[in-house]
């Protein structure tokens, strides 16, 4: 114990002589293995002058700590083998120093330092099997001990490396699978919490190392020898790894394109998925049922909405084939009216505009339709109230309902308009419909300003005081709409899924879906159970706000 001790390890129980092998066992291949003898002062210091790595072990000491410091002593094993001093200093050894190298040096430690990778531990076992004495003479026993490790010694070193490459692809295989997986099922355990960039740029580090790994596989192989010679094992890991990094490149890509499709939420629960369209929407209704299809879309500012290249609310029409769409925040004044709908699409002749007289340029509802309204009214009726003069309320009625556009004040910076609106709008608008309701049922669409629950936006905790997050704003939409009668269309047919419609410029949100449900179709009660479709469109660009849709049957 002692002699261990010169080097600067540390004692403990049954490990002090495991820690001395370690060292020389797990040098590179080319290196061959040396016992010590009792005349040891010269050797001691070369290996105490040339480490540069301070070795220590104790009983919870892992398996990959041994193989740093046998890597950062690669350079010190080198230089120890081979001189003739170091071939006296063994040849002095007591012929009970060298029984106990062959009886312990070899399977207690190697088992214990790779027992994680039972394949390697079983490489070392061999020396076992392959009968070294441990009884003879002196001379016996020290032709045994360097004959055996130097013909044996390159073949397991070179069958460890080739099994701890392989350990390291299936880690970065398993952990690229996790990975998929969690996206496939939208995961809310321990993954809603990070940002979408952040997943992405994770899965790429991953997807990197894995390479990595792969490559120092083939260049091991192919100085060792022994790529020919590979297992079956080890092809079919190499195969998947391919297999799961292309995978994993495709949804890579489609988080970036398509953000919406990863739940993003600070605090979600556990059976919360995100909102997809492609995935989460009826099949359509069979031919001959009828049915209207309503959309709704804040815009905030339509003029420039008509002007993007890229799409814009003509190209919006032609893609979804409405029959009648919402707008809010148009922001025109009276004036552009009539310039605004030559611009229109052909086939929605009926248009109906309600603007802004108090602040120009500001708010603006419009309803636009292919099918001929029986009546149409702006405002509530109550004339002179900040509800008609800033043009946030257009009704048009049809056959079988009623359809209001509305825009709902917000309660704007400081939350000094949050009293107007839970006193007075919101009341007011419950009223109305109420009124509406007494002859036929009611659609209500548009930017309503509040996000409900807290599914329905990002970062719950941190906008307790927002406005569109306040408990008062929260309560007063339940208490003045849904507990009067009106069914949230989309929670009632995706009860635990996130799905966002306003994503802020600010910090570009959008890219990383951390939203707010701003947008609704709330319809009565009467007509709910009809209600086919009520979906989102989180693709379609030009504004902080996408568009909703609604797919009612008559």
């Amino acid at each position: 114990m002692n002699k261990v001790l010169q080097f600067g390890l540390h004692s403990s129980k049954y490990v002090s002589i495991f820690e001395l092998f370690a060292v020389l066992s797990l040098c590179s291949s080319s290196v061959k293995f040396r016992a010590l003898g009792q005349n040891q002062t010269s050797f001691n210091k070369r290996l105490m002058s040339n480490a540069t790595t301070p070795f220590s072990i104790n009983n919870n000491t892992k398996g990959k700590e041994m193989m740093k410091v046998a890597a950062a002593t690669d350079h010190n094993c080198h230089q120890m083998v081979g001189s003739k001093d170091d071939q006296k200093e063994i040849e002095a050894m007591t012929v009970q120093e060298l029984r106990a190298t062959l009886r312990q040096a070899y399977a207690p430690f190697l088992c214990y330092c790779f027992g994680r990778h039972p394949n390697t531990c079983s490489l070392f076992l061999n020396h076992r099997k392959l009968g070294l004495p441990v009884k003879g003479l002196k001379t016996e026993l020290i032709s045994a001990l360097q004959l055996h490790m130097d013909s044996n010694l390159q073949d397991e070193s070179s069958g460890a490396e080739i099994k701890e490459t392989s350990s390291s692809t299936l880690s970065e295989s398993v952990t690229i699978k996790r990975k998929i997986r969690n996206k496939e099922e939208f995961s809310s355990e321990a993954y809603g919490n990070e940002d979408g960039e952040r997943r992405v740029k994770q899965s790429t580090e991953k997807k990197l190392k894995a390479k990595v790994s792969s490559k120092s596989e083939h260049k091991s192989l192919a100085k060792t020898g022994k790529k020919k010679s590979r297992s079956k094992e080890e092809e079919a890991l190499l195969t998947i790894s391919s297999k799961v990094l292309k995978t994993d490149e495709i949804i890579s890509s489609s988080v970036q394109s398509e953000p919406w499709t990863v739940l993003a939420h600070k605090k979600p629960e556990k059976d919360w998925k995100a909102y997809n369209p492609k995935t989460m929407r009826p099949p359509p209704l069979p031919e001959g049922t009828k049915s209207v299809k309503i959309m709704t879309w804040n815009v905030n500012g339509l003029r420039a909405l008509l002007k993007l290249e890229s799409f814009s609310a003509l190209q919006l029409a032609q893609r979804e084939n409405f029959d009648v769409l919402c707008l809010q925040e148009t922001k025109i004044q009276v004036k552009d009216v009539e310039e605004v709908k030559k611009a229109l699409s052909d086939g929605y002749d009926h248009s109906f505009w309600s603007c802004s007289v108090s602040k120009l340029g500001y708010s603006g509802t419009a309803i636009i339709s292919r099918i001929k309204p029986l009546s149409v009214r702006y405002g509530t009726g109550l004339s002179g109230s900040d509800h008609d003069i800033e043009g946030r309320i257009v009704t048009t009625e049809f056959d079988s309902l009623y359809l209001i556009s509305t825009y709902v004040p917000n309660s704007g910076d400081g939350l000094k308009r949050l009293s107007y609106r839970i006193e007075e709008w919101d009341r007011t608008l419950s009223k109305y419909i109420k009124e509406l309701e007494k002859t036929k049922p009611v659609v209500l669409t548009g930017d309503l300003n509040c996000a409900h629950e807290e599914i329905d936006i990002y970062n719950p905790a941190g906008n307790k005081r927002s406005a569109g997050f306040t408990i008062e704003e929260r309560q007063s939409f339940r208490e003045n709409f849904l507990d009067k009668g009106l069914v949230d269309t989309f929670r009632k047919q995706h009860p635990g899924v996130v799905g966002y419609t306003y994503w802020g410029y600010r910090h570009g949100t959008r890219k990383t879906n951390k939203g707010w449900r701003l947008d609704y179709f709330l319809v009565s009660e009467s007509i709910a159970a009809n209600v086919h479709d009520s979906y989102i469109l989180p693709d379609i660009n030009g504004s902080d706000h996408c568009p909703i849709g609604l797919i009612l049957k008559l």
